[in-house]
C-alpha cells in the first residue's frame, strides 16, 4: 500500500472506525448541546475542525522542537491547552465579525471549545501514536470530519423528530440518548468491517 493508501486508511479510521464521539466518547457536551439546530451544528463542526487541525500542527512542533529537546515534556498539558485557547480566541473573533447569527447560535459552546476534550485528546493521540506531520494533519482532519458528521447526523434526526408525535416522557434528552445509542451502533459496524 502506498503513502496515499495509508493516509486514506488513516482518514477513514479516524472519521468512521474510531469516531471520536461514538467510540472514544469525547466531546459529548457539545455533541448533545449543539445539535438542537442544524445550522449551529455545522458551524460548530467547522470551528472545531479548524481548531483541531491547527492545534495539532502547532502542538506537533511545540512537542518535538521545544518540549522534547529541552526535556520539558511534563509541560505538555499546559502548553497544549494554551495553544488551543489561543486558537479558540481567534475563531471566536472571526465568527463574531463574519457571522453574528452563528456567534449567537453557538452561545456558550463557542468559548467552551477551549475545554473540548476531543481537541486535547487528538493532540495527545497524535503524540502517543508518533505520527509524522502529514499523518497528524490527516488524522486531525479525519477526527474533525467524524465529529462534524456525528453533529450533523444527530441534528438532522433531532429536527426530524421535532415534528413527530412523541410521548412526553421521551422528549428531550431521553430521545437524544436513545438516538445517539443507535448511531453508535452504526459506527460500531464500521469497527467490525475494519477487522
Amino acid at each position: 500500500m502506498g503513502l496515499l493508501g495509508k493516509l486514506f486508511t488513516l482518514f477513514l479510521f479516524a472519521s468512521l472506525v474510531d469516531n471520536i464521539v461514538f467510540m472514544r466518547f469525547l466531546a459529548l457536551c457539545s455533541y448533545v448541546g449543539m445539535t438542537s439546530q442544524f445550522d449551529a451544528s455545522i458551524g460548530m463542526g467547522i470551528a472545531v475542525t479548524f481548531v483541531t487541525v491547527m492545534a495539532s500542527v502547532v502542538t506537533f512542533f511545540i512537542y518535538y522542537y521545544i518540549l522534547l529537546p529541552l526535556n520539558l515534556v511534563f509541560l505538555k498539558i499546559i502548553a497544549f491547552i494554551l495553544v488551543i485557547a489561543a486558537l479558540v480566541q481567534l475563531v471566536e473573533m472571526v465568527i463574531r465579525k463574519t457571522s453574528p447569527y452563528l456567534y449567537k447560535a453557538m452561545g456558550i459552546y463557542l468559548p467552551l471549545i477551549t475545554t473540548n476534550c476531543a481537541i486535547l485528546g487528538v493532540t495527545f493521540i497524535n503524540i502517543d501514536m508518533s505520527y509524522n506531520l502529514l499523518e497528524v494533519i490527516v488524522y486531525s482532519i479525519g477526527v474533525s470530519i467524524g465529529y462534524t458528521l456525528a453533529l450533523i447526523l444527530l441534528a438532522s434526526i433531532r429536527e426530524r423528530l421535532s415534528f413527530a408525535e412523541i410521548p412526553d416522557f421521551w422528549k428531550g434528552y431521553p430521545l437524544v440518548f436513545i438516538t445517539s445509542g443507535l448511531l453508535a451502533l452504526v459506527f460500531l459496524g464500521f469497527q467490525g468491517m475494519a477487522h
